[in-house]
């Protein structure tokens, strides 16, 4: 029963829309945190330490964030244990996460990639542990067969705008030999970090690398134009916004090219000047992704580095980040796209908001500023603490009683581990089960080949031709 071929399915319906439509699927992982250097070196991992929990002190979070609460030690997450003790200490922390995506994840990896069946606990872990280094010393275990092995067709990465982007020309150059698409994706959230102590300095390096000096906002702009063209040529098709806290605010550009100055010059921001200039910024950079066609994704209502001691201690993006509670960020959204509304400058869209409470609103607000395209403006998969099997569903449900989930882009990692593709199964198993039940409920006609297609649809094809990764004509 565990993990067997049908887990999670409680109907025929689910059997045979997974296993004759879903399952065979293409991945387009639209959204990750791979790093491109590492696909394209290629190199063998170790051991199963560096590939499943933690290489040079960069790992899996949602992993690290449960051996915490194991009360593991530090040096055994993120710190300078043994790769087998941090491991020993990972197999007796996932016993205890019954319930947890996690678990089942960690089960799916080991059976996907590895073929091991045994369950994760200590009486296994040395057979686990020997089972697995030995295979990471085979050629099929390197970065890009284990991306193959995933049937990966692209993979879009988080990239600064002052990125070079050198190792997605190279993997640009081996497409075919490799079988799979590597591309950037646009992430201003520094440039519009203005009340950053280091704020100027940045702007002075994306300066160097637009090869302008920028001293008011209209070299900015040129700037940031300069640096998504270059983005563009290298085949990216996506911007990222994080927008943890966002508070719209009509301005001008005399006006926040005056806050613009004045943050160069290192003098304090305030709130109202951080919203003008935030607000400004974003209508523009909206503005460039309608003309390129680009896709905008925005990731809402995120505390981030909420321990600041661990942050001082360890770094970003290691386990001490969660669920924000902007209450009036769909108000704040709204007035955004009003007034990109009126410019012409909507550009398509995914929202994610990490706070379920916001689900509902954003749902019904996305309907305001639909047309132009197909499902302009999407509700953003379950992501990160959401992208559990409630989650899941519950985003389904909602997409699908608000818009047309037929045309929905359907899963991404939010990963940055090679053996997180198991995910889109998983995603997969649940949206054949939801649709399942539909049928069987009489909500759905019991039509295998129509319901099949939107299966195929939402798990590859919708993804395949909404952000034109594949689309040679585009300027």
């Amino acid at each position: 029963m565990f993990l067997n071929e049908d887990f999670l399915f409680k109907n025929e319906w689910a059997k045979k829309l997974f296993h004759g439509y879903a399952e065979q699927q293409p991945i387009i992982d639209y959204h990750c945190h791979l790093e491109p250097k590492e696909i394209y070196e290629n190199k063998h991992f170790e051991n199963l330490t560096k590939i499943w929990l933690n290489k040079d002190g960069v790992g899996d979070h949602y992993k690290w964030r449960l051996m915490r609460a194991n009360g593991v030690p530090e040096e055994l997450i993120s710190g300078n244990g043994t790769d087998f003790d941090k491991f020993l200490a990972f197999v007796k922390t996932i016993e205890k996460a019954y319930g947890n995506p996690v678990y089942e994840w960690s089960h799916l990896e080991l059976k996907r990639y590895f073929n091991i069946d045994l369950v994760i606990k200590e009486e296994n872990a040395t057979l686990i542990w020997e089972r697995a280094n030995e295979l990471l010393k085979q050629p099929s275990f390197k970065p890009k067969a284990l991306i193959n092995a995933m049937n990966v067709q692209l993979i879009a990465t988080t990239d600064d705008p002052i990125s070079e982007l050198n190792y997605h020309r190279l993997l640009k150059n081996e497409e075919q030999i490799n079988g799979f698409k590597v591309v950037p994706t646009f992430r201003p959230d520094k440039i519009m970090s203005i009340s950053d102590s280091s704020f100027s300095d940045y702007v002075a390096l994306l300066g160097e690398c637009a090869k302008l000096s920028i001293k008011n906002l209209s070299d900015l702009e040129q700037a940031l134009n300069e640096r998504i063209s270059y983005f563009h040529d290298l085949n990216g098709r996506l911007a990222d916004h994080g927008l943890n806290n966002f508070y719209y605010s009509d301005s001008d550009y005399d006006t926040v090219n005056d806050i613009f100055i004045n943050a160069l010059d290192n003098k304090a921001i305030s709130d109202s000047d951080r919203s003008n200039y935030q607000s400004y910024l974003q209508l523009y950079l909206m503005s460039i992704y309608k003309k390129r066609n680009w896709t905008m994704q925005l990731h809402m209502n995120v505390f981030r580095n909420a321990s600041q001691l661990n942050f001082d201690l360890i770094g970003a993006n290691s386990g001490f980040d969660s669920i924000g509670d902007q209450t009036e960020i769909t108000g704040n959204l709204k007035r955004l796209y009003a007034a990109a509304e009126k410019k012409g400058s909507v550009p398509k869209s995914i929202w994610y908001s990490l706070n379920q409470n916001n689900w509902l609103e954003l749902a019904t607000l996305m309907g305001s500023f639909q047309g132009g395209s197909q499902q302009k403006i999407q509700l953003g998969c379950a992501w990160w603490f959401n992208d559990t099997y409630d989650g899941m569903r519950k985003q389904l449900t909602v997409f699908s009683q608000q818009s047309l989930l037929g045309n929905f882009v359907g899963m991404l990692t939010d990963s940055r581990s090679f053996l997180s593709y198991p995910r889109h199964e998983y995603f997969r198993r649940i949206l054949c089960q939801l649709l399942g039940e539909w049928i069987n409920e009489g909500r759905l006609p019991d039509n295998e080949e129509e319901i099949g297609a939107v299966v195929q649809n939402i798990s590859y094809h919708n993804a395949e031709h909404y952000f034109g990764f594949f689309d040679t004509s585009s300027d």
